[in-house]
């Protein structure tokens, strides 16, 4: 017996004939739905019920209904009765009728499922009757017992379906709710991970600005070249950082551009003590990506990687596609990672916006760079 054909779920309308009562049992949810496992839970169910009203019969008549024949043919019945209401739900999920039933509200679901468990007790008895003997269903309508166990069949297995409609209701609306709460959840995190983001941004750009605005002072006199080339090259990171923080989606191309803007203004600073490149293929200059996502970790490579050492060092960006993922990679030849930490607080927090944003569809690698250095890697669904 199947008495949903589509019913809500958390996330999206369940297509016609994916649900069983018997999934009311949890053990039965491992299943995918399909046509095999319909059947063979149709027959489960209907040997369960026809179990029952074996049991109802001995109880209200022990001496008439022990026999292994009477059991025999109990079951009979109660399998052409499930699958013929099985059948009739079916048909009224193809026509609309049960989904026009549950917009109604629960009496009309509750007629609609007394209407098709009473067809198709009817039917079912009919069903049985035509096999054994035709005339045999006629002299059962005119038999008062024969009625009042139809009737009772009716009622019970409506009962039945109504509780388990009820109980199915409250589970999905109970998984609706908990689905809900983790969406909120989900966007709460992302927008304090946004508003940590915003707030280092803000830390992080005037101690920048004021670095700057000091090297170009002094390099206006002795070398004033060399100051419009430092002062071009930020008011170029300056409107591609703007850029970003206005908007929710970006592209590695722009990303790269920032970065370049960004690196070329401290190559003017550091001199020869900073060589870069930044290298991103044609074909992935307008994949999408979150605004500001690569741009710390550069960050990083800098002050944590190339500032400590003397002599300096490199840094590099490359990207690639694998497959279905895009990966980026940064690497310097800097004084690589300490043993105690991998990268601190930015890359943290960089790992926590990848999980907000992709869950497990994005990856966040650290290592070391062969020779000397750091490494990390950032995989990205394409």
């Amino acid at each position: 017996m199947e008495p949903s054909a589509t019913a809500p779920s958390a996330d999206c309308e369940r297509v016609h004939g994916d649900y069983h009562p018997l999934e009311i049992i949890p053990a039965f949810r491992r299943f995918k739905p399909g046509v095999v496992r319909d059947v063979a839970y149709t027959f489960i169910w209907n040997a369960a019920l026809g179990l029952v009203f074996w049991l109802i019969a001995i109880i209200l008549s022990p001496e008439h209904n022990r026999n292994a024949e009477y059991f025999v043919w109990n079951q009979i019945v109660a399998q052409a009765i499930g699958y013929t209401i099985h059948g009739l739900f079916e048909l009224g999920g193809l026509l609309g009728i049960d989904r026009r039933s549950r917009n109604l509200g629960w009496i009309a679901t509750t007629a609609y499922y007394s209407l098709v468990s009473t067809a198709g007790v009817v039917l079912g008895f009919g069903l049985v009757a035509l096999v054994v003997d035709p005339g045999l269903f006629f002299n059962w309508l005119r038999n008062p017992r024969m009625v009042a166990s139809m009737a009772i069949s009716s009622v019970l297995i409506s009962i039945i379906l109504s509780v388990i409609l009820f109980l199915r209701a409250r589970r999905e609306r109970a998984e609706a709710d908990l689905e809900r709460e983790k969406l909120r959840n989900e966007r709460v995190e992302r927008e304090a991970v946004l508003a940590n983001l915003r707030a280092l941004q803000a830390q992080i750009e005037p101690h920048f600005l004021f670095n700057t605005l000091a090297n170009v002072t002094s390099l206006i006199d002795p070398d004033p070249a060399r100051a419009r080339h430092m002062l071009e090259s930020f008011v170029r990171f300056l409107r591609s950082s703007l850029a970003a923080t206005r908007t929710e989606s970006t592209t590695l191309g722009a990303e790269a551009e920032l970065i370049a803007a960004y690196l070329e203004v401290l190559q003017v600073r550091m001199g020869e003590r900073l060589r870069y490149s930044v290298q991103v293929p044609p074909e992935l200059a307008s994949f999408a990506l979150p605004p500001m996502l690569l741009q710390p970790v550069v960050e990083n490579a800098i002050r944590h990687g190339l500032e400590p050492k003397v002599e300096g060092g490199e840094v590099a960006m490359t990207a690639r596609r694998e497959g279905d993922r895009v990966v980026v990679e940064i690497a310097d030849s800097g004084v690589g990672f300490a043993p105690t930490t991998r990268g601190g607080i930015g890359l943290s927090n960089l790992r926590e916006r990848l999980r907000l944003l992709f869950g497990e569809h994005a990856a966040l690698e650290i290592g070391e760079r062969a020779g000397s250095g750091a490494r990390v890697r950032v995989t990205l669904p394409a």
